[in-house]
């Protein structure tokens, strides 16, 4: 029987298209590696807090991670803690990170919560090695298990399966992941009743705003959340055109390091009690000054340039020249300039060497040149000597090593408020907060820190629009120290101090 031209040009079409199906499901197959298997080295530590000696069953390695669908997508990196011999479920458990984003967890870890911690030189710069790595007594392992999260890319962690970086590295895919490892986690060992408590650093504190929000809407309801030099707003670290926010809640931090380089004539004995007065001239006087714009009249605009100058150490002319608005970079390399230096970011104490007085910005960081290579190679050498994590396996202190590393600022909680050029998890913290009125919320700021400024996060604190009940769960701290506070020894003691009194008070 003879075949139709039509059918058959049918039935070749079908063929050529089945070999094309199965030649692209065996090429699929090629390029989705086998998933290896995740590894945990397991070691006794001891810490030793008020003169007791904390025996610790430590994990250090990665997870196996699952989505929704239980498909494995990363092998996620971690330390864990736990309190030997203690076998309640009651003793609270604290979920800590760092930020960047794409930062691993090491400043945290070897800082101020770990076993161990790095001695640095503060506000100095710290010789190279042998570094002093020592019993951290000032570790919250006294009153809680601890497990160091380290985000996709960064750490241990990498896509596994199907899942590439681009599938982690973004605000919500970042909250999601976090959120997926901390429910894991808690089910493996057994940890879904004990209290839980987030501690992030910088953006880690913006994820954590997402995070205890997606965690509540998935049924997880946490007993606290620590930000530690917080940011939810994102336009309080920005300069971007026409936009007065930022300029305003820089203001008291450049006030505060003025007044620590002693570029405040006659100034005040107490920091508080000054940064009150600059809080008052920055929301009275400067705010509207700026709100008028051009319309602002040449002899009041030099009156302001006359009271900035007073408030900040930088010279009247330098305010009228920038009309105003001086930038973060531009503050802190103006500051020192006639003495040959520039001032820190992470914390404006610092100082280090101007190698160009003409220059308009900051090149560097004066403080993270300081304490870097002591952090970086002092937590490499515990990891993979005390912790003994296998040699093999190369540690990312930060995801900017990985290839094509860039982040997706999309944010779905903006993008309800039709706000995706104001990215803000906020609202995110808003939102749980009301939820839960339970949860209890601490930040800790610090004056020198000019990379997410504390007045900043008051304006985002008092722009949530919480009840006043809810607020109240809300609490404020303060410190003498810049970004990482736990690098001066006085806020170190107080950092333990008011954690472990909100751990210890929030798991009640």
């Amino acid at each position: 029987m003879a075949i139709k031209k039509s059918s058959a040009w049918l039935i070749a079409l079908l063929f050529f298209s089945s070999l094309y199906a199965f030649g692209q499901a065996q090429s699929e197959k090629k390029d989705v590696q086998p998933i290896p298997e995740p590894e945990i080295s397991v070691t006794q530590q001891t810490v030793k807090i008020n003169n007791v000696t904390i025996p610790l069953s430590t994990r250090a390695g990665t997870l196996l991670l699952r989505d929704e669908n239980n498909e494995p997508i990363a092998l996620f990196g971690f330390t864990s803690y736990t309190k030997e011999g203690q076998n309640n479920p009651k003793r609270p458990v604290v979920f800590a990170y760092n930020g960047g984003p794409g930062s691993s967890s090491f400043w945290l870890h070897m800082g101020v919560l770990g076993p161990r911690r790095i001695i640095v030189n503060d506000p100095a710069y710290t010789p190279a090695a042998p570094y002093q790595l020592v019993n951290n007594d000032f570790s919250i392992l006294d009153v809680a298990d601890l497990v160091m999260i380290d985000p996709v890319g960064t750490g241990l962690s990498v896509p596994v399966g199907k899942a590439k970086f681009e599938d982690f590295w973004g605000v919500d895919q970042d909250i999601r992941s976090i959120c997926l490892f901390i429910k894991q986690f808690l089910i493996e060992y057994g940890r879904m009743n004990s209290p839980k408590f987030l501690l992030g650093e910088s953006y880690g504190t913006f994820r954590n705003a997402g995070v205890m929000n997606r965690l509540l809407n998935q049924g997880i309801a946490l007993n606290g959340v620590i930000m530690v030099s917080a940011v939810f707003d994102l336009r309080t670290l920005l300069f971007p055109p026409n936009d007065d926010l930022p300029y305003i809640v820089h203001f008291p931090t450049y006030a505060a390091t003025a007044w620590f380089h002693n570029r405040i004539a006659n100034k005040q004995t107490n920091l508080e009690k000054f940064l009150d007065e600059v809080r008052i001239f920055t929301e009275k006087e400067y705010a509207p000054a700026l709100f008028k714009g051009d319309q602002l009249a040449v002899s009041e605009k030099r009156i302001m340039a006359d009271k900035l100058a007073y408030f900040s150490g930088l010279k009247s002319d330098y305010w009228l020249k920038a009309d105003l608005r001086v930038q973060a970079g531009e503050f802190y390399q103006e500051l020192l300039r006639e003495e040959g230096k520039t001032a820190g970011r992470l914390d404006s104490r610092f100082t280090g060497v101007n190698q160009d007085l003409l220059s308009q910005f900051a090149e560097y960081d004066p403080q993270s040149e300081a304490i870097s290579p002591a952090y970086i190679t002092g937590f490499l050498h515990y990891f993979y000597s005390d912790l003994k994590v296998n040699r093999k396996h190369n540690y990312a202190t930060t995801a900017g090593v990985r290839s094509g590393f860039k982040w997706d600022w999309n944010h779905a909680g903006n993008m309800r408020w039709n706000a995706s050029a104001a990215i803000n998890t906020g609202i995110d913290m808003a939102e749980a907060m009301s939820h839960d009125p339970n949860v209890k919320v601490l930040i800790l700021n610090g004056y020198y820190d000019v990379a997410t400024v504390f007045y900043g996060v008051e304006y985002s604190i008092n722009h949530l629009g919480l009840t006043p009940e809810i607020k109240k769960n809300i609490i404020m701290k303060y410190y003498e120290a810049g970004h990482m506070m736990y690098t001066h020894q006085p806020s170190l003691e107080k950092f333990k101090q008011d954690v472990s009194e909100f751990i210890t008070s929030a798991s009640k």
